[in-house]
């Protein structure tokens, strides 16, 4: 529960501070503006990786004991957070940066105590590292990491979704080795990247800047090496697996800069993703593919998670020449990946002539607007009770939704969004995990396919939709489902907070495209929604 509530809470607040901060950003002048080594056109705020950090940090606070890991970790994190904000405002040298990167590696090998002692079937069996040698590599590592995230956020998504992957195969090995500090630390991440990918997805309308890429890779390798090094018999080359893809696009590029006779850290465009574009790919379908092979990568170090380091070691080695000959047999020929006429013209084609029509939309749409309330209406009835703090909850939300209604009507969708940010996961829990007895476990299945509707709508209109702005399906739409699904039903985990999990990214994402559908004609809208929690103040008036 401790889990669901810091991925949650840190969702939540990652999600309503990035519009804030993003208005700031633009009286501020924070932006990221195009270049040569750039794919974005247009100048973009760069401040979403402040939301990520208090996103983060808040429930940590809250919800773990600060114990010396924990209190090494937001204190390096903060260093890293201050230092990025004043890269990403003002622009700093690599050598100030390079410097505040070490002062967060140093708190955390020497506060918090994460050192690389133990290197497995590497060593005689129960040899450790020297202080010296363990604490140098540590750093080592720590820093490479922490600029790894960095330079791999170059499309938009892509270094969000590569870390949400990451901290999801963090957070459940910490969990089945029960490991509940590192656990609840990790959610906590996989909230701040999945409310940032809601703005950061093609096209962006956020970047996470420095700020953010380097608070993902120091807690991706804090994180990491606390779990394996600590008194567990995971694999303590396991790290190398779970960061490859980073990883191996880092050393790839240094290399091949190294070998050019340039500086390794010199800007280019040779890292993997805008290779990916030179063979062919569309931004979306670049970031996807890298989704995927990431996504095997975790799925690797979760089956292979106990076997020795040679073993993995070994594996690695020959995924990264396969991958790195890949693209150099690529640049050296001018390969392009093949593009199908059958999917481009055929399919594509009949489904914009659909959409052209817009028959499917019109039903699609007006059944999601109103399903979804309905939805709402029905789990209010499931819980046995409903408890005081939740009656006032839902009572203030429909005060604040009337005061807008009537003073500042264009603040009105802005509020929508946010209450159902605060009431949907509550109701959730609630109509869960405090069900009414006569809900019989077949009917909690059919139960369950209700939520099918609405999912099958909402994908309808976004694929048919002619919006050009608004929210968009994205590769990491697609994946956050499938992140979600394969949590639900992991067997070491307890079903019904996947299940609960679940459920509330799909209803967010239902009311994310409703919102986005009806532009600014949110009357509607706003009043099936004070229809929802009017239903639960009766609810809970009656007792």
């Amino acid at each position: 529960m401790t889990m669901m509530a810091s991925f949650l809470l840190s969702l939540f607040l990652t999600a309503i501070l990035i519009p804030m901060f993003s208005r700031l950003a633009v009286r501020l002048e924070i932006y990221d503006f195009p270049g040569p080594r750039k794919v974005h056109q247009q100048p973009v705020p760069r401040i979403g990786g402040l939301a990520m950090a208090i996103g983060a940090f808040v429930p940590i606070i809250l919800l773990v004991p600060l114990e010396d890991i924990t209190s090494a970790y937001l204190m390096g994190g903060v260093v890293l957070v201050v230092v990025g904000i004043i890269d990403d405002w003002r622009g700093l040298g690599y050598k100030t940066k390079f410097a505040g990167q070490l002062l967060a590696a140093l708190i955390a090998v020497f506060y918090g105590g994460i050192r690389i002692t133990k290197l497995g079937s590497f060593l005689p069996e129960e040899m450790i590292l020297a202080d010296w040698t363990s604490a140098i590599s540590t750093l080592l590592i720590l820093v490479g990491v922490t600029n790894a995230i960095n330079l791999a956020d170059g499309l938009d998504g892509l270094a969000g979704g590569i870390s949400l992957l990451i901290f999801g195969c963090i957070g459940y090995l910490a969990y089945i080795e029960y490991d509940y500090t590192i656990a609840v630390l990790a959610a906590a991440i996989v909230g701040c990247c999945l409310g940032f990918l809601r703005f950061n997805t093609f096209p962006a309308t956020v970047f996470m800047g420095d700020t953010g890429s380097q608070l993902l890779g120091f807690s991706a390798a804090y994180l990491s090496m606390a779990l394996t090094q600590g008194n567990t018999a995971l694999s303590s080359l396991l790290p190398m697996i779970i960061l490859g893809f980073p990883l191996l696009d880092t050393l790839a590029v240094m290399a091949q800069r190294i070998s050019e006779g340039r500086s390794p850290f010199a800007a280019d465009k040779n890292h993997f993703h805008h290779r990916l574009i030179k063979m062919g790919l569309y931004q979306t379908e670049a970031v996807f593919f890298i989704y995927l092979i990431q996504s095997l990568l975790i799925l690797f170090a979760f089956i292979f998670r106990f076997y020795s380091e040679w073993f993995l070691l070994l594996t690695f080695g020959v995924f990264a020449v396969t991958v790195v000959a890949t693209f150099a047999y690529a640049d050296r020929t001018g390969w392009k990946i093949r593009r199908f006429d059958f999917i481009d013209l055929v399919i594509k084609g009949k489904l914009r002539r659909l959409r052209g029509k817009r028959y499917v939309i019109r039903i699609s749409f007006r059944a999601l607007e109103v399903g979804v309330p309905l939805l709402l209406i029905y789990m209010g009835f499931l819980p046995v009770a409903i408890p005081v703090y939740f009656l006032f909850l839902a009572g203030f939300l429909v005060m604040i939704i009337m005061l807008i209604l009537l003073l500042r009507r264009a603040w009105l969708k802005l509020a929508l969004n946010y209450s159902v940010y605060l009431f949907i996961p509550v109701l959730v829990y609630l109509a869960d995990m405090n069900r009414i007895p006569w809900m019989a476990w077949t009917q909690a299945r059919i139960h369950l396919l209700i939520y099918l509707l609405p999912l099958f709508l909402a994908l309808l209109t976004v694929r048919f939709t002619r919006r050009l702005s608004g929210f968009r399906p994205t590769p990491m739409d697609f994946l956050v489902l499938l992140f979600t699904l394969i949590f639900m039903v992991l067997p070491e985990f307890h079903i019904t907070y996947g299940l609960m999990v679940m459920k509330t990214i799909l209803l967010y994402f239902c009311y994310e495209i409703i919102l986005g559908e009806v532009r600014e004609s949110v009357g509607r809208v706003a009043a099936l929604t004070v229809g929802v929690y009017l239903v639960v103040v009766v609810r809970g008036l009656m007792g």
